[in-house]
Parts: C-alpha cells; sequence; structure tokens
C-alpha cells in the first residue's frame, strides 16, 4: 500500500468517526427545534372566510344581544296565558317579519321557529298539542309553564360581553358563532410564509417525457399539498439546478421572503450538493446537521436572522418524514397553533429487528383496536406505503427488537 493511500485511508475514517460523533439524537433534534422557533407575535386581520384555522390574537366582544329579541324555538302558537285550553286566535308571525301583535289573556297567534316573539305573549305551544275549534279559536292539550319554546333576548350572549377569548384556534362553528353576532373579521397571528426549494438536475416536471437519467419531481408538490392540508397556504415553489451559485442566490431571495424555507435535495456531502456550502457562505447559524435516523439521516437546521431554513434529504420518503416529524409543529409553534403531530403508546402487530444504531420511523397503519402494522416498502425513495399509513412507529437507537405486542411510541400523521 502507497504512503498516500495509506493516509487517504486514514482521513476517511477519521471523518466518518467525526460525523457519527457530532451527529445527534432524536430527541436532541427534536428538542432544539422546539426551543429555537419562536411563536410569532405579528398579527393580521382577515375576514372570517380567511381566518379558519387561525389563532385568535384579541378578545372579541359581543356588539348585539343573541338573540336579539325573544325568539320562537319552533313552530306553534304563542300565547298570552290565562289559564284555559282555548285561546283567540288573533294573528300570525313569520321569521323576519316586523309585525308585533299585542296580544291580552287568552289571544294567540300563530308562530314560526326563528320569529320574533310578542313581548306580551308569555309562551310558545307546539302546533302538535294544538288544535283548531275554527279560525278564530284554537284548544291547547296541556298548559305550558312560563317562557316555555321561547329563546329570550340575550340568552346566548348580551351586548358587551366577551364572545370568544384571545387564543382559541378558529374553526367553522366558531366562525358560524362570530358571523351570527355581525361580526365580519378576526385579528389573528399570521401564519408563516413558506418557500420551498427543489434542487437537482435529474428532477424533470410531470407531463414531460424522460430520457435516461431523468426522472419525475415529486417533492415540491407533495410538500406543497401537504403544507396546505394543515391549514399552511402562503406557499411558493422553487427550483434549482446543481450549480452552486444558482443555489446560493436561490435560498438568499427566499430567505428575504420567507418565514420558513424548505430545501430538498443537495445537503449530502456529494461532489453535486451545494445546499450546505451555499448556507455557510450565507452565515446560516448552524442548529443542527445529522440526526441518528432512518430514513432522513443528513437532516438540516439552521436560520437566518429571523428565517427558518429545513435542508431535507432529497429521497421522497425521507422528506417527507422529516417534514411530519420536525417542521410540522414548528410551523404550528410560530403562528401559535396546537400541534399537529403527537405521540401515543400502542402494541406492535409483529416483532420488529432493527440494524444498525439508528433510530427508526417506521410507516405504519395503525387499527381501531390499538394495534399498529408496520408496512412493506420503507425505503427512503419509496411513497407508496403513504397511501396507507396513519402512523409512524418510532424505533429509538438503543432498541434493537421489538416483540410483538410490546407496546411502542407512535407519532401521528396528520392527513387532512
Amino acid at each position: 500500500m502507497s504512503f498516500v493511500l495509506f493516509w487517504a485511508l486514514i482521513f476517511r475514517y477519521v471523518c466518518i468517526d467525526i460525523t457519527k460523533k457530532y451527529m445527534i439524537s432524536v430527541p436532541q433534534a427534536l428538542q432544539i427545534v422546539e426551543e429555537k422557533v419562536k411563536a410569532t407575535s405579528e398579527t393580521i386581520t382577515l375576514s372570517l372566510r380567511e381566518a379558519l384555522g387561525f389563532k385568535l390574537a384579541e378578545n372579541i366582544v359581543s356588539p348585539i344581544d343573541m338573540p336579539p329579541f325573544n325568539q320562537s324555538a319552533m313552530d306553534g302558537y304563542a300565547i298570552c296565558n290565562h289559564q284555559s285550553d282555548v285561546y283567540e286566535l288573533i294573528g300570525e308571525v313569520q321569521a323576519g317579519s316586523s309585525n308585533h301583535p299585542v296580544l291580552k289573556q287568552g289571544d294567540s297567534v300563530r308562530i314560526f321557529t326563528g320569529a320574533p316573539v310578542p313581548d306580551t305573549a308569555n309562551a310558545v305551544i307546539m302546533q302538535e298539542k294544538v288544535s283548531k275549534l275554527d279560525h278564530n279559536q284554537i284548544q291547547i292539550s296541556d298548559q305550558p309553564t312560563l317562557q316555555k319554546n321561547i329563546r329570550l333576548k340575550g340568552e346566548q350572549i348580551q351586548q358587551g360581553d366577551i364572545a370568544l377569548k384571545k387564543g382559541v384556534t378558529l374553526n367553522a362553528s366558531i366562525i358560524g358563532f362570530l358571523s351570527g353576532l355581525g361580526i365580519t373579521k378576526a385579528t389573528v397571528y399570521k401564519k408563516p410564509k413558506v418557500s420551498i426549494i427543489v434542487t437537482g438536475n435529474e428532477l424533470i416536471k410531470p407531463g414531460n417525457s424522460l430520457v435516461r437519467g431523468e426522472i419525475y419531481e415529486s417533492n415540491a408538490v407533495m410538500l406543497e399539498m401537504a403544507l396546505i392540508e394543515n391549514g399552511f397556504t402562503d406557499v411558493r415553489v422553487l427550483h434549482v439546478k446543481d450549480n452552486y451559485d444558482s443555489t446560493k442566490n436561490t435560498i438568499e431571495q427566499a430567505v428575504k421572503v420567507s418565514d420558513f424555507v424548505l430545501l430538498t435535495g443537495g445537503i449530502s456531502v456529494g461532489d453535486y450538493d451545494f445546499v450546505g456550502k451555499a448556507l455557510a457562505e450565507l452565515k446560516a447559524n448552524q442548529h443542527f446537521y445529522k440526526v441518528k435516523q432512518k430514513p432522513g439521516k443528513p437532516l438540516y437546521f439552521g436560520s437566518i436572522e429571523q428565517t427558518y431554513i429545513y435542508a431535507l434529504p432529497g429521497n421522497p420518503a425521507a422528506a417527507l418524514t422529516s417534514f411530519y416529524i420536525y417542521v410540522l409543529n414548528s410551523l404550528c409553534q410560530y403562528a401559535q397553533l396546537p400541534k399537529k403531530v403527537s405521540s401515543i403508546k400502542a402494541k406492535l402487530q409483529e416483532p420488529y429487528s432493527k440494524k444498525g444504531g439508528r433510530a427508526q420511523f417506521l410507516k405504519a397503519h395503525l387499527n381501531s383496536h390499538g394495534i399498529a402494522h408496520v408496512l412493506t416498502g420503507q425505503s427512503s425513495a419509496m411513497l407508496r406505503a403513504f397511501a396507507e399509513a396513519n402512523t409512524f412507529v418510532f424505533v429509538p437507537e438503543e432498541t434493537e427488537i421489538i416483540e410483538m405486542n410490546e407496546s411502542v411510541t407512535l407519532y401521528n400523521i396528520p392527513y387532512a
């Protein structure tokens, strides 16, 4: 063996040992992400339609009583009770009517659900308990209690009361409630602007013909849809070839207009992997690079000023797994929203044996009985198993064998 070859081999093994030494564990990586990503204090005012899924940044005070008048809870007859079974029928009040008849004891009016109850009426009898004696008289089958079947003015909320407290996440029912109070806008915490940068000379957009050496690009649309289905819709997608200057310039421009930048590919140590070098020249603050996990070992997390940067692996399944485990909850944390991904304990359907010293995230299906089944096709390049998967089985780095029916940690996959 030549002197030069000997030292080249020594240098290679030393570098490999250093890389292993400085890889961090999954718990460490998760902790760093949680510590580094800060919740935004920036707020925006949106229409209620636009505010779905945002977190409310200030209390909302009711501008009206709800209901704004005594309101009938059903179709029937409003009466002025006089402890008799027979009532004079003097008119009718429909929903939306401004008709305001005055009832004396023994009088009644035909009324419909949602219609304003006359101030002089003190009960509504459902129509199933009423029979008509003639066109001017009705007979009721039992005596009602006072205010029976009447939604009283301000019963739900009164004008000036707090309708909704700061910190609530706006969903469909809450937006319906606010709309019913006549409210059209809400001040909320902004959600992040996200840029996706996809690198790779071999990547071709679907719809074009492939030549030898090319593959269809899927990471961009995959990550964009994963963001959108979880409520993060301010997304733009950029493509860059494996060229250092293009990579650096694209990242630099994305950082200026984004709160989060997600890169896929180009973060490993190949001759045409320029992301790490570009981030270093842009003076990115590296929080970690490489995690003791499979898939997704070459995972980078850093920041440039107020923009958070994730460099995800280029392999699709590794990129998507890393997105769900590390990125999605940090987006929620930034927007002050509840986490989308959480861990639970469940039993494993079959035994599992792990090779190597890295932790693993296994695509799996959790059934209704709380049993998880590990799916086939765990390669970092294969997305097909995600069609069946609804969870990840987490296998810690120190675990080698999991027995059948043994309790394991699962991380849910938050599909829409």
